[in-house]
């Protein structure tokens, strides 16, 4: 009996080596490294040589770039964050933790692609057709334009797609693809990497959509090797609770458009709505006439987004006080503590520090600074800021409080939603024309920050 081949994969960049190492020599991570079986078949032909036909560039002038062809799936949030919507022939991967609405989500799309006559193939390697029929009874009525196909075989699945040629595919999920000419268990490095290029090949080839599905680790990236998320076009994350009603979609790679944009979706028994006002959604239920609350603006993309910051600043019965945030960067809240003992004066040292963005959304941009700042200085001075005022800015070591980008947009915002003063970056008052009979106060500082809530106090 011929004894099998055997090789180690690196399961974060699929780097290959004839024998485990501790370290990926690729990517230099830790305990990555997996045993697969190598079929000696697939690579019987390696050694012999092969006339290949001379390949001739063209000058890029030769070439005429057109405006790639897009089709609405009639779900604005995910059309804005795949830019504007599907670009046929392209290759779309779909991660999120288990139960977080991956399934459903795609489900919704090839309804919505169905009713406008294009033929869409759902490939299920997870459930039966039973399971799709009820999950998509709550969903609602499809046509017949939506054919369903429960396999895991790749040729099998390939055949179908060439021989129907739908406009759109969905792949759940490419882990449980397999190809009969690789050895290794669906799910592994080899696997998913050749899976994906066949894939690919078809999309390319062929001009089809294709939306594949996948699992992630613990650490929230999508499961195989990290060459996956560079094959395809675009790579989704949908982030969330599963516990919550709310979701986030987060477009990381984006060969067709901004990568900053998201898409929030609320998860209700008939399926997912779109939520067309974050801001609204994440300030319902904003405590009034509470020290330590303020409202922030922040950008996702082009979308200006208010949310409610909180802190709770209490004095400290340990050596070390304790310092959490949740949604905010915890280094960043160190960092301002620090700015407001060094330059406003600030007892901090002997507090434990609290500070929560309300709504479970993750939120990294500077321009949050100065929310943080005066919640923090209102809990521990107790100050009410009023409830019609919002702020936005970058903090700096010196205590200064530096412009951001588009402020025009954030106060358009705050007027939507009734707000009557914003507190912001004095250097940034020159760029908003347009007010609607909002009071801007412009700080310099944190100190006039500071003396700003305190004439707004109560």
């Amino acid at each position: 009996m011929a004894k099998k081949a055997i090789a180690y994969f690196c399961q974060n960049c699929g780097y290959e080596s004839g024998k485990w190492m501790g370290q990926c020599p690729g990517c230099k991570e830790w305990n990555t490294f997996v045993e697969e079986v190598i079929d000696k078949k697939s690579v019987s032909n390696a050694g012999k040589a092969t006339v290949h036909k001379a390949a001739e560039p063209t000058p890029i002038s030769a070439i005429t770039a057109m405006d790639e062809k897009r089709e609405t799936t009639k779900m604005s949030e995910l059309d804005r964050v795949l830019g504007g919507g599907v670009v046929k022939g392209s290759l779309v991967l779909v991660g999120g933790d288990p139960g977080i609405g991956k399934s459903t989500l795609l489900l919704q799309v090839c309804k919505n692609l169905s009713d406008q006559n294009f033929s869409v193939l759902y490939v299920s390697g997870e459930e039966s057709l039973q399971q799709i029929k009820i999950r998509a009874e709550r969903i609602g009525e499809f046509t017949d334009n939506l054919q369903l196909l429960c396999e895991t075989n790749l040729a099998t699945v390939r055949e179908a797609i060439e021989r129907k040629k739908p406009a759109y595919v969905v792949i759940d999920s490419i882990q449980t693809m397999y190809n009969e000419e690789i050895a290794s268990a669906p799910g592994s490095v080899s696997q998913v990497r050749e899976s994906t290029g066949i894939l690919m090949q078809l999309a390319k080839g062929l001009g089809i959509t294709i939306f594949v599905v996948g699992h992630v680790t613990k650490e929230g990236v999508v499961a195989g090797p990290r060459v996956l998320e560079h094959m395809v076009d675009t790579v989704l994350y949908f982030e969330g609770d599963r516990h919550e009603s709310y979701r986030i979609l987060r477009a990381v790679k984006n060969r067709f458009g901004s990568t900053n944009e998201i898409g929030v979706f609320e998860m209700r028994n008939e399926g997912l709505a779109e939520v067309k006002n974050p801001s609204e959604y994440m300030l319902s239920g904003k405590p009034t006439g509470a020290p330590g609350s303020v409202v922030a603006c922040s950008m996702e993309g082009t979308r200006p987004i208010l949310l409610e910051i909180q802190a709770l600043v209490c004095h400290s019965f340990f050596n070390n006080p304790r310092r959490t945030t949740a949604g905010a960067d915890f280094n960043r809240l160190n960092l301002l503590m620090a700015v407001l003992e060094k330059r406003l004066g600030l007892q901090l040292s002997d507090c434990d520090a609290y500070v929560n963005i309300a709504g479970g959304l993750k939120m990294t941009e500077p321009a949050i600074d100065l929310g943080i700042v005066l919640a923090l200085i209102s809990s521990k001075k107790d100050i009410v800021i009023d409830d019609k005022t919002i702020c936005f800015g970058e903090v700096g070591l010196s205590g200064e409080v530096r412009g951001v980008s588009m402020a025009e947009q954030r106060v358009q915002e705050a007027c939507k939603l009734g707000f009557d003063t914003c507190i912001l970056p004095k250097v940034s008052l020159g760029s908003i024309k347009k007010t609607d009979g909002i009071r801007l106060i412009g700080v310099a500082n944190v100190q006039e920050a500071y003396e700003a809530i305190q004439n707004r106090g109560k």
